[in-house]
């Protein structure tokens, strides 16, 4: 496979700085949407990149920090939970997909963005379907972003213990639905997104 396929399309039509985009945490019940931009130098390709849901976690800490050292640049983007909740979860998404392209902090001209949907950038941009599996800067952003989010919700463990999100991360699992039930709603649960879990249990 050509990790480098999107990224030579772009430079053989002039572009110079091609940066990918994705981001991590559309589907938890709880904390903020994060998106990561990466441009990496031409024809770049880091051993062990991957899709970041491919990776351990202890891979993807480690690429994480090469992806830095190596980057031209790389941007990262939040968008709230209170943002989520007012403008949905999609429209949240490319939001921080917007804001980490204009964290960049060199100028991308074109972008590949992971998925069916692009941002509203102020550059040429082209949706890749599964694009953090066939392109070596979108799999890059991919990690920026996953491991981002993730250091936040270890955060938010110690804040708010008793919903153990160190273990799940925000997820839907078994246990983060119990600890809902038993413990309430934290300031960070995305309430819109506990609607299923509350009606299943009241029935």
């Amino acid at each position: 496979m050509d990790w480098l396929e999107f990224e030579s399309k772009a430079y053989s039509n002039g572009f110079c700085n091609v940066c990918g985009v994705d981001e991590a945490g559309r589907g938890p019940l709880a904390g903020p949407v994060c998106a990561a931009a990466v441009i990496l130098p031409k024809g770049l390709i880091i051993e062990g990149v991957n899709d970041s849901k491919k990776l351990t976690e202890k891979k993807r800490e480690k690429i994480f920090d090469v992806i830095k050292e190596q980057a031209v640049s790389y941007g990262i983007g939040w968008a709230s939970v209170e943002e989520i909740e007012e403008i949905n979860i999609l429209n949240a998404a490319m939001l921080a997909m917007k804001r980490a392209v204009e964290n960049l902090s060199v100028t991308a001209d074109f972008a590949y963005i992971d998925g069916n949907k692009t941002p509203p950038i102020d550059i040429p941009c082209e949706a890749v379907v599964k694009g953090d599996a066939r392109s070596m800067s979108i799999a890059a952003a991919s990690i920026l972003a996953k491991v981002s989010r993730d250091r936040l919700m270890y955060e938010y463990a110690e804040k708010y213990p008793e919903y153990g999100f160190d273990k799940h991360k925000g997820y839907g699992t078994k246990l983060h639905n119990e600890k809902i039930l038993e413990f309430g709603a934290a300031p960070i649960h995305r309430k819109s997104f506990l609607k299923k879990l509350y009606a299943k249990n009241n029935k």
